[in-house]
């Protein structure tokens, strides 16, 4: 009888622990997939891909008090205090919706970096100002969401953030100001569907003890930084005019780091298909319109997948090249890069085919 009461507690204990999440999150490898099945280009521009180039992702799972020592004592999973993951004024509730935001701007970056190189004229413009995330219990709150796009403050036009600031920045606390937002959401599959253009009304506050209030921007012409607080987190939207339509498909993967990825897959898509020399090639790392690539997270669980997947090369930003090194095994040849040039550079001496270098850029307006 009484071993049957301990067995009873043992397992309400257990059921109870995981149902305890902690604050921390934790990494494990995801997926590498082939990025040109995602791709779709205007009928007779596309060809088919030898090899294939292999985007990466990793699992992102909240650790609970019972999940936490098996995690620990996992060689490929990475634990992450919440406030690293998050940062300091995001919810966890925004979290998927901000990866399926830089998924979106990243795969804009990627047609703007690769139309670029293959020789295509690419306009950038700005777009208005993106909300990339809202601080709980804050006044913007009430009447804003993560993927709006405010376009004009009290009537004055905020086409980026340096303007929304200079904006909002002689309004004093207590100030109702009218916002003029565009109700755009993002979906999973990292579309930004265009919604409704409506006036929100929203009362200014002081500053929470709880956030600290900015002292400076860097934004030109010395603008000061508010002594109102709304609450936001602010990017500028940017907004590209493309020769001819390309999209990416990509369900539930969030985050900016399938760029090079993505941009490679649409160079060799739209160049003939040989950009690999017949190779599994896969990369990580966010690139810009200008083809240069940036730093991500989670290398050593993205090293685990695209070897699991079957890659025989793997590029990561240089300063993680490392990183990737200490996880791969000798089958497995990694390269840190710093451009999209420099990738094409070592494709070529691998035996692939490389379109040449065109000097056009994406130019703004």
């Amino acid at each position: 009888m009484r071993l049957g009461v301990v067995a009873v507690v043992v397992v309400a204990g257990l059921v109870i622990a995981d149902h305890v999440d902690l604050n921390e999150y934790v990494l494990t490898p995801g997926d590498a997939q082939a990025v040109d099945p995602l791709v779709t280009v205007p009928a007779g521009m596309g060809h088919k891909v030898h090899g294939a180039v292999l985007l990466t992702d990793v699992y992102v799972t909240q650790v609970t008090a019972l999940s936490y020592l098996r995690w620990r004592l996992d060689g490929n999973a990475q634990l992450v205090p919440a406030t690293t993951l998050l940062g300091p004024g995001t919810p966890a509730t925004e979290m998927l919706t901000q990866g399926y935001l830089d998924m979106a701007q990243s795969q804009d970056a990627a047609k703007a970096a690769a139309l670029t190189r293959l020789g295509y004229s690419v306009t950038e413009r700005t777009a208005g100002t993106l909300i990339y995330g809202v601080q709980p219990g804050s006044p913007a709150s009430r009447v804003l969401h993560v993927g709006q796009v405010v376009t004009a403050v009290g009537g004055t036009p905020t086409p980026d953030v340096c303007a929304f600031i200079g904006a909002l920045a002689p309004l004093r606390p207590g100030t109702v100001v009218d916002l003029t937002v565009h109700q755009d959401r993002v979906t999973s599959d990292a579309r930004q569907i265009p919604g409704a253009v409506v006036q929100r009304h929203v009362r200014l506050t002081s500053w929470p003890r709880s956030v600290q209030e900015p002292s400076t921007t860097t934004c030109p012409g010395n603008i000061p930084a508010s002594h109102a607080y709304l609450g936001v987190q602010v990017e500028t939207q940017k907004a590209f005019d493309y020769p001819f339509p390309v999209s990416i498909r990509t369900s539930t993967i969030g985050g900016p780091s399938a760029g090079l990825a993505m941009t490679l897959g649409i160079i060799d898509t739209l160049d003939g298909g040989h950009l690999t020399g017949g190779q599994r090639v896969a990369a990580t790392g966010t690139i810009d319109p200008r083809g240069d690539v940036g730093d991500v997270g989670g290398v050593p669980q993205k090293t685990v997948a695209v070897e699991q997947a079957g890659a025989t090369v793997f590029f990561v930003p240089s300063d993680e090249k490392s990183t990737a090194v200490a996880k791969a095994t000798p089958s497995l040849h990694v390269y840190g890069v710093t451009s999209l040039g420099q990738v094409l550079s070592i494709l070529h001496r691998l035996g692939g085919t490389v379109p040449p270098s065109h000097q056009v850029s994406a130019g703004a307006s």
